[in-house]
């Protein structure tokens, strides 16, 4: 899906965002419902892909080195999410970080 998305980028930076805000909405609709199905694996699973849409989103925003990293390289990786997460909770403040922490714990520990 990051290739698509950082292709969209290159052309168009406010589309891509937005695509990445849909899947992040997407991806919360989903975790509420793993949650009432009574799925916790899923619904942790889900709950990190909002984070991970939303750190990309606002690392696209604000034009970041991860973000550019990201683009020329065509996919994600962690330490750029975190290192992103970490410059994003500076200038906007420390519910970036933790989001990201939450989520990533989710993550890994949701299983």
């Amino acid at each position: 899906m990051d290739v698509i998305i950082n292709a969209i980028s290159k052309k168009d930076p406010s589309k891509s965002i937005n695509i990445r805000l849909d899947l992040a909405k997407k991806y919360f609709t989903e975790c509420e419902d793993y949650i009432r199905k009574g799925d916790p694996i899923q619904a942790s699973e889900k709950a990190y892909k909002v984070v991970e849409e939303l750190v990309k989103a606002l690392a696209e925003k604000f034009n970041l080195e991860e973000y550019k990293k990201a683009l020329i390289e065509g996919k994600w990786y962690t330490n750029w999410l975190v290192s992103a997460s970490s410059k994003l909770s500076k200038s906007l403040g420390n519910w970036v970080m933790n989001g990201w922490d939450a989520g990533y714990t989710l993550h890994v520990w949701g299983f």
